[in-house]
């Protein structure tokens, strides 16, 4: 059985996904629904400021993929490592490395995307 989000989560998932998928309506209507929900707009800024954040780190990790390959060949092109398997419910111990390793870097508001 999956359990429902609220409305105001899926709300704010949506409004992310649309402005760092660089979506035409870039969220407006998520944006509305959130206000009519109350959540406050220091919420609704951290998420926009989150989302920006890994739209364009994205962009930039992109560009600079395309740009190596483009320098070295076609074949350059690193492909993703798998990714382990775990058992549901197994707590996962990840270590985060002090420079170059973390999942993310942090916004320059300073929120953290991980």
């Amino acid at each position: 059985m999956t359990a429902e989000l609220h409305p105001s989560i899926v709300a704010l998932v949506a409004l992310a996904a649309n402005i760092a998928a660089k979506h035409p309506k870039q969220g407006l209507c998520q944006l509305d629904k959130l206000r009519e929900y109350g959540v406050p707009e220091a919420h609704i800024d951290s998420v926009i400021e989150i989302a920006r954040h890994i739209r364009d780190e994205a962009g930039g990790l992109l560009d600079l993929g395309f740009d190596e390959a483009r320098g070295q060949g076609a074949a350059a092109i690193p492909e993703a490592p798998a990714k382990p398997k775990v058992a549901k419910g197994t707590p996962l111990n990840i270590a985060i490395a002090e420079a170059g390793g973390a999942c993310c870097t942090p916004t320059p508001g300073g929120q953290s995307c991980c």
